[in-house]
């Protein structure tokens, strides 16, 4: 790993930087000098104590410890350039998808984002303007999700058969213990922040095929293009991480492949039965109502299995200890290992990345 060390373009200030680029059309006409040179131009963040510009970036760690996390996006498997529906992805999605995921991990132990480190792999023909729009993509996520104090701190560039973008994070515990997925007790509150449901519904309607020539984005809803908006540009929410610390969360995690599966890897480590309520589940009824009539689904069943929304589940000791903000959604059992809908088991669960 290098952050983005390269003397012909990484060490100059921004104003040589303009200077030194032309408009190349693609990764390939600009070179791998150049191409740095722009992302640096457009990364915007907080400064780090050391970076990028030197082989390795230099981090605080403000009491002693950090968590860190690391995430993927890969072409075809994680998002598609041109979906079934005619919808693109740009890189500003990609860039902004990536800085999501990973925010939503640090979040999810009770933290906050300190730095960043983001590795890019580019077929050579991967236009200019779609990596810069990674890299705007990335800091804007920053910006807006509320984790501008993270710095992008450096990373790497490299040729591919496909566009691939990994970051990573680390994040301060300001202090306080980590919440992690061992921690459920029986007769805890199961409790969810965050949207659920709406980029599963998302990704089923950017899969839509058109229909009669008739291009699927332009009779969507209103509702519906903010489903394919969370599905693109995930919205985790950051600021509840801590906030169900203060509140006494006894575990916590990021629901990134379904709320089900997710559910049961907290039953699995806290040795508990998590049994959840299809109708506690429902609280983003009227935003999915729309993308459920036009795919035929019951909304409850992206709201139980669809991931990448990135919402938080925890559980809290007491009803009184939820804050505001968190949707009660069921209980915490005593019993084998098990997640439970309507008191019985389900028979799908989310996401899984090998499975067929």
């Amino acid at each position: 790993m290098t952050t983005f060390e390269n003397d012909d373009a990484a060490h100059l200030p921004e104003e040589s930087l303009a200077a030194a680029v032309v408009p190349d059309a693609s990764v390939e006409d600009s070179g791998e000098g150049r191409l740095i040179g722009r992302l640096l131009s457009r990364y915007r963040s907080a400064p780090a104590l050391l970076g990028p510009g030197d082989d390795a970036a230099m981090i605080a760690a403000p009491d002693g410890r950090f968590v860190i996390s690391v995430d993927t996006l890969v072409e075809n498997q994680d998002f598609r350039v041109v979906w079934p529906s005619g919808m693109q992805t740009s890189g500003y999605d990609v860039g902004w998808k990536s800085a999501a995921q990973n925010l939503s991990d640090i979040n999810a132990m009770g933290a906050v984002a300190t730095a960043a480190v983001i590795s890019l792999s580019l077929p050579t023909d991967t236009p200019m303007d779609w990596v810069e729009g990674i890299a705007e993509g990335f800091s804007d996520a920053l910006e807006t999700l509320g984790a501008r104090q993270c710095s992008i701190a450096g990373g790497d560039v490299g040729r591919s058969g496909e566009i691939s973008i990994t970051a990573a994070v680390t994040g301060t515990l300001q202090g306080a213990d980590p919440r992690v997925r061992s921690g459920a007790r029986a007769g805890d509150i199961v409790a969810v922040a965050g949207n659920l449901g709406a980029a599963a519904a998302g990704l089923s309607l950017l899969d839509q095929a058109p229909v009669n020539s008739v291009a699927v984005p332009e009779t969507w809803s209103e509702t519906e293009r903010r489903c394919v908006e969370l599905q693109l540009r995930p919205e985790p929410p950051l600021s509840q991480g801590p906030v169900a610390v203060q509140h006494g969360a006894t575990s916590m995690m990021d629901i990134s492949d379904g709320l089900l599966r997710d559910a049961k890897r907290i039953a699995r480590s806290s040795g508990v039965v998590m049994s959840i309520s299809s109708e506690g589940v429902d609280f983003d009824a009227a935003l999915l109502k729309d993308a459920a009539a036009r795919c035929g689904v019951d909304s409850r069943a992206w709201s139980l299995t669809g991931g990448e929304g990135h919402a938080l589940l925890a559980t809290f000791p007491r009803l009184t200890d939820v804050p505001q903000g968190w949707n009660v959604i069921g209980e915490v059992l005593a019993g084998e290992a098990s997640v439970l809908v309507d008191g019985m088991a389900p028979q799908e669960l989310g996401f899984d990345h090998f499975s067929s």
